[in-house]
């Protein structure tokens, strides 16, 4: 919400033509995509980017010597 506010403040007082609104999108979409990352990465193991907690079962094993 905030965010958006924020995109939206930058062409209050700009002349609005189709290469500010490119950027202003390309920017925005940006921001949102790293935030999501941030948020996704929260719980690494779930989620749409989760991955394989194989290596770290794998590590934890005991080993005979």
């Amino acid at each position: 919400m905030h965010l958006g506010a924020i995109f939206v403040s930058f062409t209050l007082f700009a002349q609005t033509n189709l290469v500010a609104i490119a950027a202003l999108l390309v920017c925005a979409l940006s921001c949102a995509g790293q935030i999501f990352l941030v948020l996704a990465l929260d719980n690494p193991f779930t989620g749409l980017m989760g991955i394989s907690s194989a290596t770290v079962r794998g590590a934890l094993l005991p080993r005979n010597p």
